[in-house]
């Protein structure tokens, strides 16, 4: 990144991955004073966010839900597609108001979107209200940034990776489940992704930090936690140890904390070894998102997945066959360029061949920065939006179908707290990932209870609580 010109940027060039313990600055300066964070994007910006908490919390600050009542506002942006962008603009209009009223209002601006140069421009030239920009890879020094803050804008965006720090203070959203990060970045460099643009190369903590956290986290009481990274399976291949994602795995199960999942796999690094593991271990749950993007190898070649449609149904039978039970998920784009109608047809030919437990599906977005976006897009958007509807509509039938095989069964669920369909229900998840919504235990809330299922639909089951958990 090239700003030279900006207010007090200081872009560092010469930062190497280390561990090393973060110095987590405590204050009372702010002690009474109440911050305001919104997040947006993927479930590392969330558990960014939590590390971002504990920062602010550390200074004195409390949180408040309430946008008039803050003293400093944090967003945690996202720059995977263009609209998040355009909600972090508009929510900023609403802040260049509330500046006016309240010239005292701390607002910054951190997380993927300011990692691109373009955006970190437009931030200086276009909304000089906003008093400090940070990047992904400097999260840690939003404290001292904040006590430095003399109302003029700093910018601080690093062009290069940060350190990999260990032993922060997260505040954390959840007692009962836990994100537990285990690497940055990405190096896979898929054709339409801005991740390893705005987050860097792979960069692996290292194993005995992490079973230290997850072992901290039982002693808390936690029931569940979720190892995190942009590609998850790609774990340790930037270090010289020699251990991967299958032994991290098998030494986090040896913990015996009651639920592992993980998030997010590439399926060109999914080893057997991998698929070993989680079919040994009852504490891993049988639950896997595998993202697919496309069932045309020749889009997915375009995309630089590096693998194609035959090796990734390949794939999905080996752990289907290996792994009792599983659930898969998966990601679908759909519209990318050059994406011929006969492209399409073999995209829902997977699906129907996978019959995939649910999926998260898109119209591609071009990011400026990415290789293809670089590529012309012919494809009519009229054309995108009736391809999404077929697939969801494909996608949803086979959800229903998986989800009214649960029906008269009992599933152990993890019960996490009040349902948005009604005052006496609970809502939980099972070991597949399947959202249930319960009758009548609201005393259970933190526990994992058996649950006879009584109905199904697209997106969760509806159930009761049980006696007995059936094998």
């Amino acid at each position: 990144m090239n700003l030279p010109d900006m207010k007090q940027a200081r872009l560092r060039t010469d930062k190497k991955v280390e561990y090393k313990d973060a110095q987590n600055i405590k204050s009372d300066k702010f002690k009474n004073k109440k911050y305001y964070l919104r997040t947006y994007g993927c479930q590392m910006n969330v558990h960014d966010s939590e590390e971002i908490k504990g920062i602010l919390e550390n200074l004195g600050f409390k949180e408040t839900e309430e946008l008039e009542r803050a003293d400093i506002v944090v967003l945690n942006t996202c720059a995977i597609r263009e609209n998040a962008h355009d909600k972090v603009f508009g929510f900023l209009g609403r802040l260049k108001h509330l500046k006016k009223e309240n010239p005292n209002l701390i607002i910054c601006i951190g997380g993927c979107m300011p990692q691109e140069e373009v955006i970190a421009t437009t931030l200086k030239e276009k909304y000089p209200f906003v008093n400090i920009v940070f990047g992904t890879h400097n999260i840690d020094e939003l404290a001292s940034m904040i006590l430095e803050e003399d109302k003029h804008q700093q910018i601080e965006v690093y062009s290069i990776e940060g350190d990999v720090y260990e032993h922060m203070d997260y505040v954390r959203d959840s007692k009962i489940t836990a994100w537990v990060n285990i690497m940055y970045g990405c190096d896979k460099f898929c054709t339409y992704c801005i991740v390893p643009f705005t987050r860097g190369k792979q960069r692996s903590r290292k194993m005995p930090e992490i079973i230290k956290e997850v072992e901290d986290l039982k002693k808390k009481g936690y029931l569940e936690i979720t190892l995190l990274g942009q590609n998850v399976n790609a774990y340790g291949k930037d270090l010289e140890e020699g251990y991967d994602f299958a032994t991290l795995l098998e030494e986090v199960a040896k913990t015996d904390i009651p639920r592992i999942r993980f998030v997010t796999s590439h399926p060109w690094d999914f080893t057997d070894e991998m698929i070993d593991v989680i079919a040994k271990y009852p504490n891993i749950m049988p639950y896997i998102h595998l993202p697919l993007q496309s069932g045309s190898s020749k889009i997915l070649k375009l995309m630089g997945r590096r693998y194609t449609k035959e090796e990734y149904i390949t794939l999905y039978n080996k752990i289907k066959e290996k792994i009792k039970g599983v659930s898969i998920t998966t990601d679908i784009i759909v519209g990318f360029p050059n994406e011929t109608d006969e492209d399409f047809a073999e995209t829902l030919e997977v699906v129907n061949t996978c019959k995939f437990d649910g999926a998260f599906t898109f119209i591609y977005s071009p990011r400026e920065g990415t290789p293809a976006a670089k590529i012309k897009d012919s494809i009519p958007l009229e054309v995108k939006e009736h391809r999404l509807h077929e697939l969801n509509e494909l996608i949803n039938a086979y959800s229903l179908m998986h989800n009214k095989e649960y029906i008269g069964k009992t599933e152990e669920v993890l019960v996490l707290g009040p349902s948005e369909k009604g005052q006496n229900k609970v809502y939980g998840y099972t070991k597949t990932m399947k959202l249930v919504n319960i009758d009548d235990a609201q005393d259970d809330i933190g526990k994992l209870i058996p649950v006879q299922i009584t109905d199904a639909k697209s997106f969760s089951l509806d159930g009761k609580k049980a006696i007995f958990v059936q094998n």
